[in-house]
């Protein structure tokens, strides 16, 4: 920050920061992902398959907080893309199991790498050091919320209309 800018982070709270941080982060990273013609959604979808396989719909919906209507259709957007692939339940034929393609499985390794590009560019102004301490602190922060591990709560405005949620 230069010195002809107004102190205004000193007289703002943390609560405050952590949301301007947060939106701040939020559409750099969309903005990463775009050449990929991929969300964010997307990517935390692709993510939660992948270290669940064969994750139900239904599962994956209660996991992200989303209603399960909304997911199906970006599921199916996400199938029409060639990421991801549904396939009967072995234990309940009613039921889809969730799966990666290998299109989808190379996405999530280019999503890896962007993620850590951005990582890097967001937290630059920290040494290695003070990022461990922060990311410790986030999660003991994160912890104490009860937010789910690895899930960002805007799942529950993905397909809703404005206002709602």
């Amino acid at each position: 920050m230069s010195s002809t800018q107004p102190k205004l982070h000193q007289k703002v709270g943390i609560a405050f920061l952590l949301a301007q941080i947060g939106a701040h982060g939020a559409e750099k990273f969309a903005g990463r992902l775009e050449p990929l013609k991929l969300t964010p959604a997307h990517a935390g979808i692709l993510r939660a398959i992948d270290s669940e396989r064969g994750i139900s719909q239904r599962r994956l919906a209660s996991l992200l907080g989303m209603f399960p209507s909304r997911l199906v259709l970006v599921l199916d957007s996400m199938e029409k893309m060639g990421l991801v692939e549904r396939k009967a339940s072995a234990e309940d034929r009613r039921t889809y199991a969730l799966h990666l393609t290998a299109r989808g499985r190379n996405r999530l390794k280019e999503i890896g790498n962007i993620a850590r590009e951005h990582q890097n560019s967001l937290c630059g102004s920290l040494n290695p050091d003070e990022q461990v301490a922060l990311s410790k602190l986030l999660s003991r922060i994160a912890d104490e919320q009860r937010l789910t591990p690895g899930v960002h709560p805007g799942y529950k405005q993905v397909g809703a209309p404005p206002g709602a949620g």
